[in-house]
């Protein structure tokens, strides 16, 4: 599991930040060699789209250089942000992958030297479905993105979700078995407001059983146990999963659509 931040990161203050880095980058030595960061995770989230207003985690693919190191270091000093307040840890778990960088956005560029780079649309809903955790926000973001470019007039199709899963990581093979079921569900149900609220809540207890956990066990808590606890925190209260949820969500549509269509019937034939 990665580290958890006490700073709350908005997409205002994350861009000051990023400026600021930009500028000790430059002090530093870096005035004339420029680098290049991927945002990715809820970072990319917060800066592209207007459904979730912060995230506590700054995940980014970020050049290895010492300078670099340090100009992220001295920023957080400076502002009392964690040491590691954008850090590259994600490499190391299941969404990463090196095909990233190919299927990256051009965002903004920091003091002619920092260009700022992320990932969007249905690379980011891939790499969300990949993570799949159910006490974080990879499900409910999601939902969100898919309601956004709905929204937009710039749908995202199952297809389109289908090519980036294979374009990133060759296919669905190692993607968890209920992020492949929720994505299918999702797509079918397409209720998005009334489903991201409750995909929230659902995340938000996990969240609640992890912490609790962590708490009565410290150190002891692994990303491989998480489901076996949330399983265990499940039975003992009385929370639904998400998929249960959805399923719940399809069934009253379904009985409203057969009310509302033998009420019609009913109004034609008192004509």
């Amino acid at each position: 599991m990665s580290s958890e931040n006490s700073e709350v990161f908005t997409k205002e203050n994350l861009d000051r930040y990023l400026n600021e880095l930009s500028k000790e980058y430059k002090r530093l030595g870096g005035r004339n060699v420029p680098v290049e960061i991927i945002l990715i995770g809820g970072a990319a989230v917060i800066e592209r789209y207007g459904f979730r207003e912060m995230t506590t985690d700054v995940d980014a693919i970020v050049p290895a250089a010492s300078i670099m190191k340090d100009a992220i270091r001295r920023v957080g000093s400076r502002f009392g942000l964690p040491e590691d307040w954008l850090n590259a840890d994600f490499i190391m778990t299941d969404s990463y992958s090196s095909r990233l960088h190919a299927h990256s956005v051009y965002y903004r560029t920091f003091s002619q030297v920092l260009q700022v780079r992320m990932i969007t649309g249905e690379y980011l809903v891939a790499m969300k479905l990949r993570a799949g955790r159910k006490y974080k926000n990879d499900l409910s973001d999601v939902v969100g993105i898919l309601a956004e470019h709905e929204q937009r007039g710039t749908p995202i199709s199952y297809e389109m979700i289908d090519r980036a899963v294979n374009a990133l990581y060759g296919g669905w093979d190692r993607f968890p078995e209920h992020s492949v079921t929720f994505i299918q569900n999702i797509l079918e149900n397409r209720d998005y407001a009334e489903i991201y609220q409750e995909i929230r809540k659902s995340e938000q207890a996990a969240a609640g059983v992890v912490l609790e956990f962590e708490q009565a066990h410290p150190g002891e808590i692994r990303e491989e146990k998480i489901e076996a606890i949330l399983e265990a925190g499940s039975a003992q209260g009385s929370r639904k999963s998400v998929l249960a949820q959805l399923k719940e969500l399809k069934l009253q549509q379904k009985a409203e659509s057969q009310d509302a269509q033998q009420r019609a019937i009913s109004e034609r034939a008192d004509r």
